[in-house]
């Protein structure tokens, strides 16, 4: 069974037809930039341009980078305020013609690496953290998943986490692996002092450079992994969306 997936991100928006069985991409994903401002117009267009890009006609599932509670959005901090109180699914179901689904960009790319990667099988308490323009969280407790929780967002060194710990914020400090993996270690000692999970799986585009930086990683008791769908995670998870599953 074959459902496309949306994932709309601070820096670009893309999709592509994921096979649910395999949980991987039919085809190679197509990608445009994020608009600036990313306004529910400006990034609607962007959906409508990758979703039209397949000449796809059936059920579509979207992330969104913030709080979705039913399909409203509740917070937006990547991306423009006026997505706040906005009904994302009637904004975007409407502009493409078809029935859309719309979620948290973390917990999605966490179900898919739930059912199809790094999370496979995991009991306990998992998390998946995506690093990117910030930082997404998924919780999962025995494979349920705990919505919304934009752990990004905690405090760290006086600052929100993620303008610490982002890879946006690595890039705009240029800061070395070395550097930046401390970061990170200081942020995942504090999510596991909240939580005490068994598990953190790494999300986002870098995790497919995850060799520079996870073995830099030290004192944390929890056993962390790159995410196996690494940057496709949330598409797969949209995907799994708008099925259903």
């Amino acid at each position: 069974m074959n459902v496309f997936g949306v994932d709309i991100g601070g820096s670009g928006i893309k999709g592509a037809p994921v096979d649910l069985e395999r949980g991987d991409l039919v085809e190679p994903r197509h990608k445009v930039l994020t608009p600036h401002p990313a306004t529910p117009e400006s990034v609607a267009d962007g959906v409508v341009e990758v979703v039209r890009h397949f000449g796809w006609s059936g059920p579509v599932g979207i992330t969104f980078p913030g709080v979705v509670t039913g399909s409203v959005i509740r917070t937006a901090a990547n991306v423009d305020k006026a997505w706040i109180g906005t009904d994302a699914g009637q904004v975007l179901g409407e502009r493409l013609g078809l029935r859309t689904t719309v979620l948290n960009d973390a917990d999605a790319a966490g179900v898919a690496e739930m059912a199809f990667g790094a999370g496979r099988g995991r009991k306990g308490t998992v998390f998946l953290l995506t690093f990117g323009t910030g930082i997404g969280s998924a919780l999962f407790v025995d494979g349920k998943l705990v919505p919304n929780t934009e752990l990004g967002h905690l405090e760290l060194d006086g600052h929100e986490a993620e303008k610490r710990a982002s890879t946006k914020a690595k890039e705009d400090a240029d800061l070395s692996w070395h550097h930046w993996a401390q970061r990170v270690q200081k942020y995942l000692a504090h999510v596991e002092m909240l939580f005490s999970p068994e598990l953190f799986i790494i999300g986002g585009g870098v995790s497919r450079k995850a060799d520079k930086f996870i073995p830099l990683i030290e004192g944390i008791r929890a056993e962390i992994l790159p995410a196996e769908l690494q940057n496709n995670a949330g598409i797969v998870g949209a995907a799994m969306a708008a099925a259903g599953r």
